[in-house]
């Protein structure tokens, strides 16, 4: 018995380039969404994220930034994966 037979693929070869397409695209779809996402979080703001939190150190507000950020991309992958 083979060491590869042991494993069992997700995909076949001949599959393959299909998949990493898909893959390609759903990945710049996402991407282009959590861009937006976050452009809409920055604008929303009454005050500059990008001072408050790299010249002011507002540990806080990376935090609540980045959990918003994680927010938006679970929510990506949700609808992206149906």
């Amino acid at each position: 018995m083979s060491l590869l037979s042991n494993f069992a693929f997700v995909v076949r070869f001949n599959d393959l380039a299909e998949v990493l397409v898909t893959t390609l695209i759903f990945v710049v779809i996402g991407l282009i969404f959590f861009a937006i996402g976050f452009f809409i979080l920055e604008k929303g703001m009454p005050y500059s994220v990008h001072k408050e939190i790299e010249e002011d150190q507002n540990t806080a507000l990376g935090i609540i930034i980045g959990s918003m950020l994680i927010g938006i991309a679970i929510i990506i992958a949700a609808a992206i994966h149906g």
